[in-house]
């Protein structure tokens, strides 16, 4: 029959293998297997380029030298597959070598060079949609080849646009199956794995070069984010990489015969119906063939990929589609890689995720969930969870983002809303561990009258909790945190005399030396025994330099400016109680008159900087470091 492409044998001693012409257009489809290593990364089994296969044995694969040899350059040009006249003899001679091979299928085997070289005819075929082809080259496939056979044809269903296409190629897995295809599991695994690229790949905001580079930079940033050993991360980091590449280049191949055919990229909403349909169909042939590990392997291989991105636009209905097959097959990881999606901040795939587990009753714990996602910064999975998910513990990940500094993901938690103990807890996390910032930002968002009835407990979980600094505790009585002095100084003279042993002892030996009332005494005394001595040096000092005789701003200054300087480093609105000591006494000797007892920073560095000269005051305004 004119046009039609036919392969033609003769005598059995005849060989003439397969030729191999390389062009960058080939796809070659490489077996692989998806596993789960140790750190949880996805990667491949083999990371060879090529079909893995027995070496060394002779192949029964002939072909006439009377009729054209077969090769890839004869069988593709452009994207179409080109045929031959063959006349009835030939193809009676290959129905008799067909028969032939059919009884030593099992006892022989094609050698590693001869699939490979098959695998790419059939590779073309399938990508012109030569069906006739295709199906004459499945009678000259060894198990093997069968095996790679079913991985190359199954790849194409998600890239189908017309049910023309959907019937042979469901067809041509037929076929194939038939023939003695059996590794259904592995089928499974890269063909959703490939899926999951397409969906990444079909963004409307980035190009597939684009795409590649995204996704190769954050698996980079993944496996740097993994725990574990070095050498098997950067192994299963090559391994993942090499299939990730492999199935872009497909995903290349395929969209640039599209593009000659002048179709679009972006499959519509019939075309995912198409490849939906030849995926269930497969679904169905295989049937116990597929276990329900199988199932949970493949749900894992479609998640991976879109682990690696955000709201990039993935094409999220085929991936959707294909993510509940999976589950309904039996796939039990589903809140595996929910956790697994939030943590990394793949938004549009927890979305996906969310749907999924709604539709068919599934528990996923949105809460970790959120968990996960704070804690790594991931601020538009965290909108999506409480949106979308309606995850509402905030307190376990709103404390620990405090302990850690991590600003947004506080400010974000606040603006949501949280109760005032929610905030207290947050205060206390961010004072044990020193995060000022944070304590600064979430003081003025607790009512007072809620710091008041809380604040010896603040203040001792902040010491307890502590790592050894106690800058976090220092922080909150400098500013004053109950908003009033004395019950500041109170709260802190409390718990230095207290003799609760729920207090840590290095906060309450901290608080007695600088923050009690024993501590206010004590600076007292120092600052009087300091003007008595100064006075000494003043009256009776055997310096050349006759002090006496100096202007009195600069003798101020020689007493106290070392004082005032170190006043003015504490900031803050209240001074530690022993500095306070020293400078009531001090405001006191140099004004002339006593001081109250009750008087703070701002108003004794004040009567200060009246007698001191202004060229020593390092800011004219004391009300711009003490507030």
């Amino acid at each position: 029959m004119e046009g039609e492409n036919t392969i033609v044998t003769v005598d059995e001693k005849d060989h003439v293998h397969l030729v191999k012409e390389s062009q960058p257009e080939d796809i070659l489809c490489p077996e692989m297997e998806m596993d789960e290593n140790e750190n949880g990364v996805i990667g491949c089994a083999d990371g060879s380029a090529g079909f893995e296969g027995e070496m060394g044995e002779e192949s029964n694969v002939i072909f006439s030298r009377e009729a054209p040899i077969l090769t890839k350059g004869s069988l593709i040009s452009k994207g179409h597959c080109c045929g031959s006249k063959v006349r009835s003899k030939s193809s009676e001679l290959m129905e008799s070598e067909i028969q032939r091979k059919d009884k030593n299928k099992q006892e022989k085997k094609l050698s590693r060079q001869e699939r490979i070289e098959l695998g790419r005819l059939f590779q073309g075929a399938v990508s012109s949609q030569d069906l006739e082809l295709a199906e004459n080259l499945i009678l000259l496939a060894d198990p093997l080849t069968l095996n790679d056979m079913l991985c190359i044809a199954l790849d194409s269903i998600w890239f189908l646009t017309t049910r023309q296409e959907l019937n042979g190629i469901t067809g041509l897995i037929k076929k194939i199956v038939a023939n003695g295809a059996n590794d259904f599991t592995r089928a499974a695994l890269r063909t959703s794995f490939l899926a999951s690229c397409v969906s990444a790949c079909q963004s409307k905001t980035m190009s597939l070069a684009d795409t590649v580079g995204i996704m190769a930079h954050r698996l980079h940033e993944r496996l740097q984010e993994c725990h574990g050993d070095e050498v098997l991360k950067a192994e299963a980091g090559a391994k993942v990489q090499k299939f990730t590449e492999w199935a872009l280049k497909c995903i290349g191949v395929h969209s640039r015969c599209q593009e000659n055919k002048g179709r679009r990229s972006h499959s519509t909403i019939l075309e995912v119906q198409l490849q939906l349909s030849a995926f269930k169909n497969f679904l169905d042939l295989a049937g116990n063939n597929l276990t329900g590990k199988d199932f949970t392997e493949a749900f894992d291989a479609a998640c991976f990929p879109l682990t690696l991105f955000s709201t990039s636009g993935i094409s999220a209905t085929v991936i959707q589609g294909l993510l509940g097959m999976l589950v309904e097959g039996g796939a039990d990881n589903v809140n595996q890689c929910f956790l697994e999606a939030s943590r990394f901040g793949s938004t549009e795939l927890v979305r996906i995720l969310l749907q999924i587990a709604q539709r068919n009753s599934l528990d996923i714990d949105v809460d970790l969930a959120l968990g996960f996602a704070s804690h790594y910064c991931k601020i538009g999975t965290m909108e999506c969870l409480v949106e979308e998910g309606n995850a509402a513990a905030f307190l376990g990940p709103l404390m620990r983002a405090a302990e850690r500094g991590c600003m947004q993901v506080v400010q974000w938690f606040v603006d949501r809303g949280c109760r005032d103990m929610e905030l207290c807890l947050a205060l206390t996390a961010a004072a044990s561990s020193s995060q000022v910032g944070i304590a600064s930002y979430l003081l003025p968002h607790i009512p007072q009258h809620v710091l008041a009835a809380l604040s010896i407990e603040v203040l001792k979980a902040a010491g307890e909790r502590s790592s050894g600094s106690l800058d976090g505790v220092a922080f909150l009585l400098r500013n004053n945190f109950l908003g009033d002095p004395a019950a500041t100084y109170a709260v802190a003279d409390s718990i230095a005399r207290s003799s609760d042993e729920a207090v840590a002892p290095n906060l309450r030996a901290f608080l007695k030396e600088h923050w009690s009332e024993a501590a206010y005494a004590e600076g007292l005394s120092y600052g009087q025994n300091h003007y008595v001595n100064f006075m000494r040096i003043l009256r009776r000092g055997g310096s050349p330099i006759c002090l006496k005789d100096l202007p009195p701003p600069l003798v101020t200054a020689i007493a106290y400016l070392p004082l005032y300087r170190e006043c003015q480093e504490k900031g803050g609105q209240l001074l530690p109680q022993k500095l306070r000591g020293q400078l009531v006494e001090a405001a006191s000797r140099v004004g002339g008159r006593p001081v109250e007892k009750n008087s703070q920073a701002r108003e004794l560095l004040a009567i200060l900087e009246q007698h001191l000269p202004t060229f020593f005051l390092q800011l004219p305004n004391i009300g711009s470091t003490l507030l």
